[in-house]
Parts: structure tokens; C-alpha cells; sequence
């Protein structure tokens, strides 16, 4: 099987909301999560995780705050990149917030 890298991407006003939810918001919304990643058990390498705001390197050698809005990744297992994509279809990511997004990248041999 090839395995495929799915970066999570998110608005900043939807990360900004987090601090704010209860307890039982952060569960009630980790639970459409916790049925994507049993239903394909059998297809994650890695579930991924939550990511900070990511910092970028320039070729002179210094660090900035990024514009990317990056905010997960998962790493699964498919035996083609249209077999990868179907493991995302209605993923529970895409209906967090308005301007959600998933890419998926196959990992090239090296």
C-alpha cells in the first residue's frame, strides 16, 4: 500500500474559538473524529494530531509567523490516491467551520 499525508487546514477565527468551548463542546466535537478514524482503522498510519500555527524558515535564514493556516495532519494507508481521497470524502473536519479543507500528498519513494 502507499501511504498518503493529509494536512488539515482551518481559518484562524475557527482555532480562535477553541480556548473558549466546555469540556463537553471539545468532546461532542472530537466525536465525529473518533468514528472517521475507527471506521478506517485499517487505513491510518498515523490519526495525526492537532497542530499549532505553523513558522516558516526563509532562505536567508530566518523564522516568521506563516500565513498558512495549517491545523492537523494524518498519515493513511491506500492502495491508490483515488482509494486515499474516498477516506476523506464528508470528512468531519470539512464541516468544523467555513473555509475548512483537507489535501492529501502521496509520499514519493526515495
Amino acid at each position: 500500500m502507499k501511504k498518503f499525508l493529509a494536512i488539515y487546514y482551518a481559518p484562524s477565527s475557527a482555532m480562535k474559538q477553541m480556548p473558549t468551548l466546555t469540556e463537553e463542546q471539545k468532546q461532542a466535537g472530537m466525536k465525529p473524529w473518533m468514528d472517521w478514524m475507527e471506521k478506517y482503522a485499517d487505513n491510518l498510519e498515523d490519526g495525526g494530531a492537532p497542530l499549532m500555527p505553523p513558522h516558516s524558515l526563509t532562505p536567508d535564514g530566518k523564522w516568521a509567523s506563516s500565513a498558512k493556516e495549517v491545523t492537523g495532519y494524518s498519515i493513511v494507508k491506500a492502495d491508490t490516491i483515488d482509494a486515499a481521497k474516498k477516506i476523506f470524502n464528508g470528512h468531519p473536519h470539512l464541516s468544523w467551520a467555513p473555509g475548512c479543507s483537507v489535501e492529501i500528498s502521496e509520499f514519493a519513494r526515495m
